[in-house]
Protein backbone atom coordinates (compact mmCIF):
# COMPACT_ATOMS: atom_id res chain seq x y z
CA UNK A 1 0.00 0.00 0.00
CA UNK A 2 0.83 3.68 -1.06
CA UNK A 3 2.77 5.63 2.38
CA UNK A 4 1.54 9.03 0.68
CA UNK A 5 -2.11 10.06 0.48
CA UNK A 6 -3.37 13.41 -1.61
CA UNK A 7 -6.76 14.92 -1.12
CA UNK A 8 -7.19 17.52 -3.11
CA UNK A 9 -5.25 16.16 -6.21
CA UNK A 10 -4.20 18.67 -9.45
CA UNK A 11 -3.75 17.08 -12.15
CA UNK A 12 -2.73 19.37 -15.42
CA UNK A 13 -3.41 18.16 -19.19
CA UNK A 14 -1.09 19.52 -21.01
CA UNK A 15 -2.89 19.50 -24.50
CA UNK A 16 -6.50 19.99 -23.59
CA UNK A 17 -7.70 20.20 -26.97
CA UNK A 18 -6.64 16.53 -27.32
CA UNK A 19 -10.10 15.58 -27.91
CA UNK A 20 -9.12 11.42 -27.27
CA UNK A 21 -8.50 12.16 -24.02
CA UNK A 22 -10.25 15.77 -22.79
CA UNK A 23 -13.46 14.82 -22.78
CA UNK A 24 -12.36 11.47 -20.93
CA UNK A 25 -10.56 13.67 -18.70
CA UNK A 26 -13.87 15.78 -17.17
CA UNK A 27 -15.48 13.14 -16.67
CA UNK A 28 -13.19 11.14 -14.23
CA UNK A 29 -12.32 14.15 -12.60
CA UNK A 30 -15.80 14.69 -12.14
CA UNK A 31 -16.49 11.05 -11.53
CA UNK A 32 -14.55 10.06 -9.50
CA UNK A 33 -14.86 11.07 -5.39
CA UNK A 34 -10.85 10.38 -5.32
CA UNK A 35 -10.51 13.41 -7.82
CA UNK A 36 -13.51 15.69 -8.26
CA UNK A 37 -12.76 17.43 -4.88
CA UNK A 38 -9.24 18.90 -6.51
CA UNK A 39 -7.99 20.38 -9.16
CA UNK A 40 -8.10 20.17 -13.14
CA UNK A 41 -5.76 22.56 -15.00
CA UNK A 42 -6.52 22.53 -18.52
CA UNK A 43 -3.42 24.02 -20.99
CA UNK A 44 -3.51 24.13 -24.72
CA UNK A 45 -1.94 26.91 -26.78
CA UNK A 46 -5.07 27.33 -29.09
CA UNK A 47 -6.96 29.85 -27.19
CA UNK A 48 -10.24 29.59 -29.16
CA UNK A 49 -9.74 25.55 -28.32
CA UNK A 50 -9.03 25.69 -24.36
CA UNK A 51 -11.58 28.03 -23.37
CA UNK A 52 -13.82 25.63 -24.93
CA UNK A 53 -12.69 23.20 -22.76
CA UNK A 54 -12.70 25.25 -19.75
CA UNK A 55 -16.07 26.17 -19.95
CA UNK A 56 -17.10 22.85 -20.70
CA UNK A 57 -15.51 21.55 -17.90
CA UNK A 58 -16.77 23.76 -15.65
CA UNK A 59 -20.62 23.32 -16.62
CA UNK A 60 -19.74 19.70 -15.86
CA UNK A 61 -18.32 20.16 -12.60
CA UNK A 62 -21.61 22.52 -11.72
CA UNK A 63 -24.04 19.87 -13.12
CA UNK A 64 -22.80 17.71 -11.14
CA UNK A 65 -22.26 19.55 -7.64
CA UNK A 66 -18.99 18.73 -7.58
CA UNK A 67 -15.88 20.71 -5.90
CA UNK A 68 -13.83 20.62 -8.65
CA UNK A 69 -11.77 23.28 -9.43
CA UNK A 70 -11.03 24.10 -13.00
CA UNK A 71 -8.35 26.08 -14.45
CA UNK A 72 -7.11 27.18 -17.71
CA UNK A 73 -3.91 28.91 -19.73
CA UNK A 74 -2.59 28.81 -22.63
CA UNK A 75 1.02 28.31 -20.55
CA UNK A 76 1.58 25.47 -18.93
CA UNK A 77 4.02 27.50 -16.49
CA UNK A 78 1.22 29.35 -15.04
CA UNK A 79 -0.72 26.18 -13.79
CA UNK A 80 2.38 23.33 -13.20
CA UNK A 81 2.97 24.91 -9.09
CA UNK A 82 1.63 22.25 -7.06
CA UNK A 83 0.62 19.45 -9.50
CA UNK A 84 0.36 16.27 -8.56
CA UNK A 85 0.58 14.80 -11.84
CA UNK A 86 1.16 16.11 -15.28
CA UNK A 87 -0.15 14.49 -18.15
CA UNK A 88 1.06 15.19 -21.79
CA UNK A 89 -1.31 14.68 -24.43
CA UNK A 90 -0.87 16.71 -26.72
CA UNK A 91 0.37 17.13 -30.94
CA UNK A 92 0.64 19.49 -33.47
CA UNK A 93 -1.60 19.69 -36.36
CA UNK A 94 -1.50 15.60 -35.81
CA UNK A 95 -3.63 14.70 -38.73
CA UNK A 96 -2.20 17.06 -41.67
CA UNK A 97 1.28 15.55 -40.58
CA UNK A 98 0.52 11.88 -40.17
CA UNK A 99 -0.88 12.17 -43.30
CA UNK A 100 2.64 13.58 -44.85
CA UNK A 101 4.31 11.14 -43.17
CA UNK A 102 2.16 8.54 -44.59
CA UNK A 103 2.20 9.99 -48.17
CA UNK A 104 5.80 10.16 -48.59
CA UNK A 105 6.42 6.85 -46.95
CA UNK A 106 3.68 5.19 -49.50
CA UNK A 107 5.44 7.50 -52.25
CA UNK A 108 8.55 4.78 -51.23
CA UNK A 109 6.91 1.90 -51.01
CA UNK A 110 6.37 1.85 -47.45
CA UNK A 111 2.77 1.34 -46.21
CA UNK A 112 1.52 2.79 -42.55
CA UNK A 113 -2.03 2.39 -41.35
CA UNK A 114 -1.61 4.33 -38.73
CA UNK A 115 2.01 6.12 -38.99
CA UNK A 116 2.39 7.39 -35.24
CA UNK A 117 4.63 5.01 -34.01
CA UNK A 118 6.67 2.98 -36.52
CA UNK A 119 8.50 3.19 -39.52
CA UNK A 120 9.07 6.92 -41.19
CA UNK A 121 5.71 8.29 -39.58
CA UNK A 122 6.84 7.02 -36.04
CA UNK A 123 10.38 8.80 -36.04
CA UNK A 124 8.74 11.90 -37.85
CA UNK A 125 6.17 12.32 -35.43
CA UNK A 126 8.97 11.86 -32.43
CA UNK A 127 10.85 14.80 -34.46
CA UNK A 128 7.46 16.92 -34.11
CA UNK A 129 6.52 15.79 -30.60
CA UNK A 130 9.42 15.13 -28.78
CA UNK A 131 11.14 18.69 -28.05
CA UNK A 132 8.46 19.76 -26.86
CA UNK A 133 8.17 16.95 -24.24
CA UNK A 134 11.60 17.94 -23.16
CA UNK A 135 10.83 21.55 -23.00
CA UNK A 136 7.67 20.49 -20.52
CA UNK A 137 10.17 18.41 -18.76
CA UNK A 138 12.25 20.61 -17.80
CA UNK A 139 9.37 23.09 -16.68
CA UNK A 140 8.01 20.48 -14.62
CA UNK A 141 11.76 20.13 -13.13
CA UNK A 142 11.65 23.52 -12.29
CA UNK A 143 8.02 24.04 -10.61
CA UNK A 144 6.54 20.94 -9.59
CA UNK A 145 9.55 18.36 -9.45
CA UNK A 146 7.77 16.01 -7.42
CA UNK A 147 4.53 15.80 -9.62
CA UNK A 148 4.44 12.36 -11.97
CA UNK A 149 4.58 12.70 -15.29
CA UNK A 150 2.54 10.98 -17.89
CA UNK A 151 2.98 10.79 -21.81
CA UNK A 152 -0.07 9.66 -23.01
CA UNK A 153 1.71 10.59 -27.27
CA UNK A 154 2.87 8.13 -29.70
CA UNK A 155 5.24 7.11 -29.81
CA UNK A 156 4.83 6.24 -26.23
CA UNK A 157 7.79 4.53 -26.24
CA UNK A 158 9.87 6.70 -27.73
CA UNK A 159 8.91 9.34 -25.21
CA UNK A 160 8.87 7.20 -22.39
CA UNK A 161 12.44 6.10 -23.33
CA UNK A 162 13.72 9.77 -23.88
CA UNK A 163 11.89 11.05 -20.35
CA UNK A 164 13.21 7.94 -17.97
CA UNK A 165 16.90 8.67 -19.96
CA UNK A 166 16.78 12.46 -20.36
CA UNK A 167 15.16 13.28 -17.20
CA UNK A 168 15.92 10.97 -15.18
CA UNK A 169 15.10 12.90 -11.82
CA UNK A 170 11.36 12.82 -12.97
CA UNK A 171 8.70 10.22 -12.06
CA UNK A 172 7.90 9.32 -15.21
CA UNK A 173 5.95 6.97 -17.23
CA UNK A 174 4.13 6.09 -20.58
CA UNK A 175 0.75 5.13 -21.64
CA UNK A 176 -1.78 3.92 -24.28
CA UNK A 177 -5.02 3.04 -24.18
CA UNK A 178 -4.95 -0.35 -26.00
CA UNK A 179 -4.93 -2.48 -22.71
CA UNK A 180 -7.03 -0.27 -20.52
CA UNK A 181 -8.20 -2.57 -18.26
CA UNK A 182 -10.32 -4.09 -17.12
CA UNK A 183 -11.65 -4.48 -20.59
CA UNK A 184 -8.93 -5.65 -22.29
CA UNK A 185 -9.01 -8.71 -19.46
CA UNK A 186 -13.03 -9.19 -19.86
CA UNK A 187 -12.54 -8.87 -24.00
CA UNK A 188 -10.04 -12.31 -23.91
CA UNK A 189 -12.19 -14.28 -21.33
CA UNK A 190 -15.34 -13.64 -23.58
CA UNK A 191 -13.01 -15.00 -26.95
CA UNK A 192 -11.82 -17.91 -24.81
CA UNK A 193 -15.62 -18.98 -24.14
CA UNK A 194 -15.01 -18.30 -20.60
CA UNK A 195 -18.16 -16.04 -20.22
CA UNK A 196 -20.96 -15.85 -23.09
CA UNK A 197 -21.24 -12.57 -22.63
CA UNK A 198 -18.69 -9.57 -21.15
CA UNK A 199 -21.64 -8.55 -18.39
CA UNK A 200 -21.30 -11.78 -16.80
CA UNK A 201 -17.41 -11.70 -15.88
CA UNK A 202 -16.46 -12.06 -12.42
CA UNK A 203 -13.79 -10.83 -9.65
CA UNK A 204 -13.66 -14.67 -8.93
CA UNK A 205 -12.94 -15.35 -12.91
CA UNK A 206 -10.43 -12.82 -13.23
CA UNK A 207 -8.66 -14.28 -10.26
CA UNK A 208 -8.67 -17.57 -11.81
CA UNK A 209 -7.72 -16.24 -15.40
CA UNK A 210 -3.45 -15.57 -15.69
CA UNK A 211 -3.11 -13.28 -18.87
CA UNK A 212 0.22 -12.11 -19.16
CA UNK A 213 0.85 -9.59 -22.05
CA UNK A 214 4.36 -8.35 -22.47
CA UNK A 215 5.72 -6.25 -25.72
CA UNK A 216 7.18 -2.92 -26.81
CA UNK A 217 4.32 -0.65 -27.05
CA UNK A 218 1.53 -1.45 -29.79
CA UNK A 219 4.00 -4.66 -30.49
CA UNK A 220 2.85 -6.77 -27.54
CA UNK A 221 1.76 -10.31 -27.43
CA UNK A 222 -0.24 -12.74 -25.37
CA UNK A 223 2.65 -14.95 -23.72
CA UNK A 224 0.23 -17.20 -21.43
CA UNK A 225 -3.42 -17.21 -21.04
CA UNK A 226 -4.23 -19.83 -18.57
CA UNK A 227 -7.82 -20.39 -17.05
CA UNK A 228 -8.26 -22.83 -13.84
CA UNK A 229 -4.82 -23.75 -15.10
CA UNK A 230 -6.24 -25.25 -18.36
CA UNK A 231 -4.28 -23.64 -21.91
CA UNK A 232 -7.12 -21.07 -23.59
CA UNK A 233 -5.28 -19.25 -26.09
CA UNK A 234 -5.50 -21.99 -28.79
CA UNK A 235 -9.45 -21.30 -27.84
CA UNK A 236 -8.39 -17.10 -28.33
CA UNK A 237 -7.11 -17.80 -31.31
CA UNK A 238 -9.64 -20.45 -32.47
CA UNK A 239 -12.30 -17.16 -32.29
CA UNK A 240 -10.23 -14.17 -34.18
CA UNK A 241 -10.26 -17.12 -36.91
CA UNK A 242 -13.99 -17.26 -37.20
CA UNK A 243 -14.82 -13.86 -36.80
CA UNK A 244 -12.04 -13.32 -39.39
CA UNK A 245 -14.62 -15.03 -42.07
CA UNK A 246 -16.99 -12.31 -41.53
CA UNK A 247 -14.99 -9.28 -39.28
CA UNK A 248 -16.30 -5.37 -39.41
CA UNK A 249 -14.24 -4.45 -36.50
CA UNK A 250 -17.86 -3.00 -34.96
CA UNK A 251 -18.48 -1.60 -38.70
CA UNK A 252 -15.58 0.16 -38.77
CA UNK A 253 -13.72 -0.46 -42.68
CA UNK A 254 -10.75 2.47 -42.25
CA UNK A 255 -7.17 1.60 -42.52
CA UNK A 256 -6.53 0.47 -38.59
CA UNK A 257 -9.47 -1.85 -38.41
CA UNK A 258 -9.36 -3.99 -41.88
CA UNK A 259 -8.10 -7.39 -41.47
CA UNK A 260 -7.27 -6.88 -37.64
CA UNK A 261 -8.74 -10.69 -37.06
CA UNK A 262 -7.40 -12.56 -39.92
CA UNK A 263 -3.97 -11.20 -39.43
CA UNK A 264 -3.74 -11.56 -35.47
CA UNK A 265 -5.16 -15.81 -36.64
CA UNK A 266 -1.87 -15.74 -38.95
CA UNK A 267 0.65 -14.60 -36.75
CA UNK A 268 -0.31 -16.99 -34.20
CA UNK A 269 0.06 -19.41 -36.87
CA UNK A 270 3.34 -18.36 -37.34
CA UNK A 271 4.90 -17.90 -33.56
CA UNK A 272 2.27 -19.82 -31.55
CA UNK A 273 1.68 -16.31 -29.48
CA UNK A 274 -1.95 -14.33 -30.27
CA UNK A 275 -0.66 -10.29 -30.85
CA UNK A 276 -2.77 -8.33 -28.65
CA UNK A 277 -2.54 -4.76 -30.42
CA UNK A 278 -3.11 -5.79 -33.77
CA UNK A 279 -4.44 -2.63 -35.83
CA UNK A 280 -1.13 -1.32 -34.75
CA UNK A 281 1.38 -4.75 -35.03
CA UNK A 282 0.18 -5.17 -38.52
CA UNK A 283 2.37 -1.83 -39.55
CA UNK A 284 5.56 -3.30 -37.07
CA UNK A 285 6.22 -6.24 -39.54
CA UNK A 286 7.07 -6.33 -43.03
CA UNK A 287 4.32 -9.27 -44.24
CA UNK A 288 1.81 -7.08 -45.20
CA UNK A 289 4.14 -4.48 -47.33
CA UNK A 290 3.32 -6.00 -50.63
CA UNK A 291 6.59 -6.34 -51.17
CA UNK A 292 6.33 -10.66 -52.03
CA UNK A 293 6.64 -12.04 -55.25
CA UNK A 294 3.42 -14.84 -54.37
CA UNK A 295 -0.28 -12.77 -53.81
CA UNK A 296 -0.51 -13.23 -50.00
CA UNK A 297 -4.20 -14.05 -48.73
CA UNK A 298 -4.58 -10.87 -46.61
CA UNK A 299 -3.82 -7.73 -48.85
CA UNK A 300 -1.26 -5.21 -48.52
CA UNK A 301 -2.18 -2.68 -45.80
CA UNK A 302 -4.42 0.16 -46.66
CA UNK A 303 -2.86 3.58 -45.93
CA UNK A 304 -3.86 5.77 -42.90
CA UNK A 305 -6.99 8.18 -44.07
CA UNK A 306 -6.35 11.95 -43.61
CA UNK A 307 -9.90 13.27 -44.85
CA UNK A 308 -11.64 10.66 -43.08
CA UNK A 309 -9.72 11.58 -39.78
CA UNK A 310 -10.58 15.55 -40.61
CA UNK A 311 -13.98 14.71 -40.65
CA UNK A 312 -14.21 12.52 -37.34
CA UNK A 313 -12.10 15.41 -35.49
CA UNK A 314 -14.76 18.18 -36.74
CA UNK A 315 -17.72 16.05 -35.49
CA UNK A 316 -16.07 15.47 -31.95
CA UNK A 317 -15.72 19.56 -31.44
CA UNK A 318 -19.30 19.96 -32.98
CA UNK A 319 -20.48 17.97 -30.42
CA UNK A 320 -18.08 20.02 -27.75
CA UNK A 321 -19.83 23.21 -29.31
CA UNK A 322 -23.51 21.29 -28.81
CA UNK A 323 -23.04 20.81 -25.05
CA UNK A 324 -21.81 24.18 -24.12
CA UNK A 325 -24.37 26.28 -26.19
CA UNK A 326 -27.28 23.69 -25.03
CA UNK A 327 -27.91 21.48 -27.90
CA UNK A 328 -27.02 18.35 -26.39
CA UNK A 329 -27.96 18.81 -22.63
CA UNK A 330 -25.01 18.91 -20.33
CA UNK A 331 -27.17 16.57 -18.21
CA UNK A 332 -26.50 13.53 -20.67
CA UNK A 333 -22.34 14.30 -20.63
CA UNK A 334 -22.09 11.85 -17.94
CA UNK A 335 -23.77 9.54 -19.69
CA UNK A 336 -22.09 10.09 -23.14
CA UNK A 337 -18.40 9.46 -21.92
CA UNK A 338 -16.99 7.19 -19.51
CA UNK A 339 -13.15 6.54 -18.03
CA UNK A 340 -9.70 6.78 -19.44
CA UNK A 341 -6.67 4.88 -19.38
CA UNK A 342 -4.63 7.69 -17.39
CA UNK A 343 -7.10 9.16 -15.26
CA UNK A 344 -8.37 5.40 -14.01
CA UNK A 345 -4.33 4.99 -13.21
CA UNK A 346 -4.31 8.54 -11.36
CA UNK A 347 -7.81 7.81 -9.35
CA UNK A 348 -6.06 4.45 -8.30
CA UNK A 349 -2.93 6.34 -7.27
CA UNK A 350 -4.61 8.76 -5.42
CA UNK A 351 -6.96 6.28 -3.55
CA UNK A 352 -4.61 3.77 -3.37
CA UNK A 353 -6.82 0.91 -5.09
CA UNK A 354 -4.32 -1.38 -5.51
CA UNK A 355 -5.33 -2.29 -8.87
CA UNK A 356 -3.23 -3.18 -11.55
CA UNK A 357 -2.54 -1.56 -15.01
CA UNK A 358 -0.91 -1.86 -17.96
CA UNK A 359 1.73 0.82 -18.25
CA UNK A 360 5.36 1.73 -20.36
CA UNK A 361 7.76 1.34 -18.68
CA UNK A 362 11.29 -0.07 -17.78
CA UNK A 363 11.16 -3.89 -18.04
CA UNK A 364 12.93 -4.44 -14.52
CA UNK A 365 13.22 -8.24 -14.55
CA UNK A 366 9.93 -9.12 -15.61
CA UNK A 367 10.35 -10.64 -19.08
CA UNK A 368 14.38 -11.85 -17.58
CA UNK A 369 15.26 -12.67 -21.39
CA UNK A 370 15.50 -9.19 -22.28
CA UNK A 371 17.30 -6.17 -20.37
CA UNK A 372 16.42 -4.21 -17.44
CA UNK A 373 16.08 -1.20 -18.72
CA UNK A 374 13.93 -2.41 -21.88
CA UNK A 375 10.77 -0.04 -22.22
CA UNK A 376 8.22 -2.62 -22.41
CA UNK A 377 4.10 -2.24 -21.98
CA UNK A 378 3.45 -4.09 -18.77
CA UNK A 379 0.89 -5.38 -16.12
CA UNK A 380 2.09 -3.23 -13.17
CA UNK A 381 1.31 -2.51 -9.69
CA UNK A 382 0.67 0.83 -9.57
CA UNK A 383 1.08 3.72 -6.62
CA UNK A 384 2.09 6.73 -5.39
CA UNK A 385 4.93 4.93 -4.32
CA UNK A 386 5.75 3.79 -7.66
CA UNK A 387 5.73 1.29 -10.68
CA UNK A 388 5.90 -2.27 -10.31
CA UNK A 389 6.09 -4.93 -13.08
CA UNK A 390 4.20 -7.91 -12.71
CA UNK A 391 6.55 -11.41 -13.68
CA UNK A 392 5.37 -12.56 -17.20
CA UNK A 393 8.15 -14.95 -17.99
CA UNK A 394 10.36 -15.17 -21.50
CA UNK A 395 9.70 -13.67 -24.01
CA UNK A 396 9.81 -16.06 -27.13
CA UNK A 397 12.37 -16.94 -29.86
CA UNK A 398 11.50 -15.11 -33.19
CA UNK A 399 9.24 -12.43 -30.88
CA UNK A 400 12.23 -11.22 -29.02
CA UNK A 401 14.46 -10.48 -32.11
CA UNK A 402 11.86 -8.71 -33.35
CA UNK A 403 10.95 -6.64 -30.01
CA UNK A 404 14.60 -6.07 -30.20
CA UNK A 405 14.72 -4.41 -33.43
CA UNK A 406 11.91 -2.11 -32.69
CA UNK A 407 13.74 -1.21 -29.53
CA UNK A 408 16.73 -0.05 -31.18
CA UNK A 409 14.54 1.75 -33.89
CA UNK A 410 12.95 3.58 -30.81
CA UNK A 411 15.78 4.23 -28.49
CA UNK A 412 18.05 5.80 -31.79
CA UNK A 413 15.02 7.76 -32.44
CA UNK A 414 14.99 9.23 -29.36
CA UNK A 415 18.57 9.47 -28.97
CA UNK A 416 18.58 11.14 -32.55
CA UNK A 417 15.73 13.53 -31.56
CA UNK A 418 17.01 14.33 -28.24
CA UNK A 419 21.02 15.01 -29.21
CA UNK A 420 19.98 16.89 -32.62
CA UNK A 421 22.13 14.15 -34.79
CA UNK A 422 21.31 13.71 -38.05
CA UNK A 423 24.01 10.67 -37.89
CA UNK A 424 21.54 9.30 -35.60
CA UNK A 425 18.35 9.91 -37.26
CA UNK A 426 19.90 8.21 -40.24
CA UNK A 427 20.91 5.22 -38.49
CA UNK A 428 17.01 5.11 -36.72
CA UNK A 429 15.34 5.11 -40.02
CA UNK A 430 17.80 2.53 -41.49
CA UNK A 431 16.99 0.18 -38.38
CA UNK A 432 13.44 0.51 -38.67
CA UNK A 433 11.88 -2.64 -39.51
CA UNK A 434 9.85 -1.03 -42.35
CA UNK A 435 12.94 0.44 -44.44
CA UNK A 436 14.51 -1.73 -47.36
CA UNK A 437 16.65 0.89 -49.25
CA UNK A 438 19.23 2.95 -48.07
CA UNK A 439 18.95 5.55 -50.64
CA UNK A 440 15.18 5.42 -50.08
CA UNK A 441 15.84 5.98 -46.39
CA UNK A 442 18.06 9.37 -47.22
CA UNK A 443 15.23 10.27 -49.61
CA UNK A 444 12.42 10.35 -47.30
CA UNK A 445 14.53 12.23 -44.73
CA UNK A 446 15.19 15.12 -46.47
CA UNK A 447 11.36 15.22 -47.94
CA UNK A 448 9.65 15.00 -44.89
CA UNK A 449 11.94 17.54 -43.01
CA UNK A 450 11.14 20.16 -46.09
CA UNK A 451 7.15 19.47 -45.96
CA UNK A 452 7.46 19.79 -41.96
CA UNK A 453 9.98 22.62 -41.87
CA UNK A 454 7.24 24.51 -39.67
CA UNK A 455 7.16 22.18 -37.03
CA UNK A 456 10.97 20.93 -36.95
CA UNK A 457 13.19 22.55 -34.73
CA UNK A 458 15.36 25.07 -36.78
CA UNK A 459 18.33 23.45 -35.63
CA UNK A 460 17.83 20.48 -37.93
CA UNK A 461 17.62 22.50 -40.53
CA UNK A 462 21.31 23.97 -39.89
CA UNK A 463 22.76 20.59 -39.73
CA UNK A 464 21.27 19.54 -43.02
CA UNK A 465 23.12 22.78 -44.73
CA UNK A 466 26.72 21.58 -43.01
CA UNK A 467 26.17 17.86 -44.06
CA UNK A 468 25.22 19.59 -47.41
CA UNK A 469 28.98 21.54 -47.75
CA UNK A 470 30.70 18.95 -45.92
CA UNK A 471 29.33 16.46 -48.55
CA UNK A 472 30.28 18.74 -51.72
CA UNK A 473 33.82 19.39 -50.06
CA UNK A 474 34.50 15.58 -49.70
CA UNK A 475 33.26 15.04 -53.75
CA UNK A 476 33.95 18.25 -55.60
CA UNK A 477 32.94 16.29 -58.87
CA UNK A 478 29.51 16.71 -57.58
Amino acid sequence: MSTTQIQKPKVVVIGAGSLFFGRQSIWQMVHSEYLNKGTLALVDTDEKRLNKMVTLAKMVAAENQVELVIEGSTDRRDVLPGADFVVLSFAEDTVKYRGIDCAISEKYGIRMCSGDTIGPGGIFRAMRELPVIMDCARDIEALCPDAWVINYINPSAVHGIALSRYAPKLKSFALCDGHHMPGKKINYAWRAGIVADPSEYTADMDSRFDLRIAGVNHFTWMLQADYDGADVMPRIAASMKQSAETETAGGDTGAKAKDNDAISYQLYDIYGYVPTCTPHTKEYLRFWQGLGRTPDAIAPLSIWETEARYIRHDAMWKQVDDFIEGRIPIQSYMDTFGPDHATDIIENMVGDLGKPYYINTTNQGAVPNMNDDAFLELLCEVSMDGIKPLPVGDMPRGLRGLQELVLDAHELTAEAVVEGSREKLRRAMLTDPLVNSIADADRIIEELLELERDVIPSSWYATAQQDSLKSLVSNPAR
